[in-house]
């Protein structure tokens, strides 16, 4: 095979604390962690998305626009054909405290923020020598024409929630989690969105922006 790029390393470096025996009370944590990463992104971007790359929706103002949407795309790596492979450097922090109620209780309060970044090469790729998106992969990625105002996709991603765990007998729990995320893009303008079945989005003009979302997971563990 001729033109691929040439193969590159990529790595991931992290940093952990663990604090016990705090003063809040028996069994008490406190848990952070650092994490760096270059051409290695689910190191950091995979707890917090679930996958490399994700699409948000929301409500919008924008004259003409259906919705908003937002995107956090995250490889290890992009290329051209003829380039070389362009690393993407990501950073980011996450912590959580955890507080033993009783022998039966205990509720966790947890946050995370990462930031994802693309170099000038990789920007050039993906955004064209304009900036705009014309003339590089943007309506690739994402399979839509657009009408970009500002193409750059570095981003960040931040959590916030809480979980309270309930363990009536050994080996049984009830948890409720909920979880508030703020994706912070750099997009800006419209899209022209292809649509999705899968997830009931017509095609139609979406402008481009932030996003937050909730969740709310309840669930019933049994360990045998």
């Amino acid at each position: 095979m001729t033109g691929h790029p040439d193969d590159k390393w990529g790595w991931a470096g992290q940093l952990a604390l663990s604090i016990k025996n705090i003063p809040t009370g028996p069994g008490d944590t406190i848990n952070l962690q650092g994490v760096y990463t270059n051409g290695a992104t689910r190191y950091n971007i995979q707890d917090l998305s679930g996958a490399g790359a994700f699409t948000y929706f929301g409500n919008t103002s924008v004259p003409g626009a259906y919705q908003s949407i937002g995107f956090g795309i995250a490889p290890d790596s992009v290329f051209v054909s003829g380039g070389q492979q362009q690393l993407i450097t990501t950073y980011g922090v996450r912590g959580a405290y955890v507080h033993n109620w009783n022998p039966y209780w205990n509720t966790s309060v947890y946050g995370a923020w990462a930031q994802v970044n693309y170099n000038g090469t990789a920007k050039s790729y993906i955004c064209g020598p304009g900036g705009t998106g014309v003339g590089g992969s943007f309506g690739v990625l994402i399979g839509a024409t657009s009408n970009l105002t500002s193409c750059n996709p570095d981003y960040s991603i931040a959590q916030i929630g809480t979980q309270t765990q309930w363990t009536p007998v050994k080996n049984l729990t009830f948890s409720a989690d909920f979880t508030y995320t703020h994706l912070d893009q750099n997009y800006a303008g419209t899209i022209t969105y292809p649509g999705s079945a899968a997830i009931g989005k017509p095609a139609a003009v979406y402008s481009l922006s932030n996003q937050d979302t909730y969740m709310l997971l309840l669930r019933a563990q049994r360990n045998w």
